[in-house]
């Protein structure tokens, strides 16, 4: 099976002794940079609700985006946000690496589909933004089907019709599910509380590379595997799970020896 995640705002740019590779899609990511490098400082930090000086940096960096060919870092390793705490790609072995380069894909605005090594240039650019291009008004219209497409390819390569939906609303909208042709498996993950179980959004991000990581660790190739996940005090919990969208549920005494 193979199980999608979405990126981070957040980077780490620390040097990466590992063998990169180049992403699918990087001519459509240059012609992204291009686009957004016809924008200025002000709308920039429109478009994605930056600080001036944020702003700049990302200015910057689109820029730079052709000439910089050597700045690159391993996608997997260069996100740092929440998905990435719980996913740890840093302290993964060479062979759970080699495993993840094969079934886990990280859906990107810029990128479209990033294996865990490919090269990628530090970027910010959210899967929702309105960034216009001769495809349309924004990142869903200049992918279109074209993330789907990928994705049964990849399916059809491993010899699968699973997909561990980790991702994001916002980032999994833009797969088209109509030219998917997988099976979709979006767990859900939620915290007791005295009001009932309840997704929180920091918890829920974590768990989520948790999991991807889980699926790695384990070598995990059948959608039932994905049941066992304990990581972070997380357990199955049959009476809040849905078709298509397994629920975990941690309790409060587990949260409190996760953290």
């Amino acid at each position: 099976m193979l199980t999608v995640i979405s990126p981070a705002k957040r980077l780490d740019w620390a040097d990466r002794d590992v063998e990169m590779t180049e992403p699918r899609f990087q001519s459509d990511a240059g012609t992204l940079a291009r686009a957004a490098r016809r924008l200025t400082q002000a709308q920039l930090a429109d478009l994605m609700d930056l600080s001036p000086a944020l702003a700049k940096l990302n200015a910057d960096r689109f820029r730079r985006f052709a000439e910089d060919r050597d700045n690159t870092r391993p996608a997997a390793l260069a996100f740092a946000g929440d998905t990435y705490m719980g996913l740890e790609a840093g302290s993964l072995g060479v062979d759970d690496l080699r495993f993840a380069q094969d079934r886990l894909r990280i859906l990107s605005g810029l990128y479209g589909i990033l294996r865990p090594l490919d090269a990628i240039h530090a970027y910010r650019l959210e899967m929702g933004s309105r960034l216009k291009t001769r495809k349309g008004p924004n990142l869903y219209a200049f992918w279109g089907d074209r993330l789907a497409r990928a994705l049964n390819e990849d399916a059809a390569a491993l010899g699968t019709t699973t997909l561990i939906n980790c991702a994001s609303v916002e980032y999994f909208s833009a797969v088209n599910r109509d030219a998917l042709q997988l099976e979709v498996i979006t767990p859900q993950f939620l915290e007791d509380k005295p009001g009932g179980p309840k997704i929180v959004s920091f918890f829920a991000k974590r768990a989520r590379g948790a999991m991807a990581r889980f699926i790695v660790e384990r070598r995990l190739t059948d959608r039932d595997g994905i049941l066992d996940f304990d990581a972070g005090g997380y357990v199955h919990a049959p009476e809040l799970s849905e078709p298509g969208s397994p629920a975990f549920l941690r309790s409060a005494d587990a949260a409190a020896e996760a953290a």
